[in-house]
């Protein structure tokens, strides 16, 4: 779990194709590495990666051909700035809103403009998650927990202030880039709640057999 709160601007180092998936080696930056154990979980641009191999400076990680189609991975090259930042421990401040590294889709930029200090996107997601778009509600994109200012249908703004720009890849977006998207985790559980209860499970049991059995009031 993660909080959308970018520690450190990593680089690409290598990108390693094998058998349909990729592997890839990130030059960590700032990114403190001296408590990095193997097994560990670091997002790279929202997604949750796991370290295989660490140096004091770099880790190493697989990308699976799941994770491939779902985010913009296919398309970075050596050299590509990534934001970085590790799992969250219970001593953590949750400073941005609960992230889990599964990104829902890739989100285009479409308008760009200055707005005093600030930065203004106007982004597009795919149709089938504006559902989970509300205004004023969180999101992740690159890695990065940001507030819904403005929605429209599919498409929404994010306002991105003067630190947030200096500390994260945001700055360089330009209209026609692509980012990975997490929507909000909450909105998935509600919509998850809110569906209607299956009567009858795997094993053929129904709950009205369970309330007749007496196992039910």
């Amino acid at each position: 779990m993660f909080t959308g709160i970018i520690e450190a601007v990593g680089t690409l180092r290598k990108l390693e194709p094998r058998g349909g998936d990729l592997r890839l080696t990130v030059a960590t930056g700032k990114l403190p590495m001296e408590d990095v154990q193997l097994g560990d979980s670091i997002a790279t641009n929202g997604v949750c990666l796991t370290v295989v191999e660490k140096g004091a400076e770099h880790y190493v990680a697989d990308v699976s051909a799941e994770t491939l189609a779902l985010t913009n991975f296919p398309h970075y090259a050596v050299g590509q700035k990534v934001n970085l930042e590790r799992a969250v421990t219970p001593s953590t401040r949750l400073g941005g809103h609960l992230v889990s590294g599964h990104v829902d889709g890739s989100a285009e930029v479409v308008a760009r403009e200055n707005r005093a200090r600030a930065i203004e996107f106007w982004l597009q997601a795919p149709a089938e998650l504006a559902r989970y778009l509300p205004h004023k509600g969180s999101v992740t994109i690159d890695g990065v927990s940001l507030t819904l200012n403005e929605v429209d249908g599919a498409r929404f703004r994010l306002t991105i202030v003067p630190h947030t720009a200096q500390e994260t890849t945001l700055l360089d977006l330009q209209v026609g880039d692509r980012v990975n998207l997490e929507v909000d985790l909450l909105a998935r559980y509600l919509e998850r709640l809110m569906q209607p209860a299956p009567t009858q499970t795997d094993s053929g049991l129904t709950l009205e057999m369970l309330a007749r059995a007496g196992f039910m009031k």
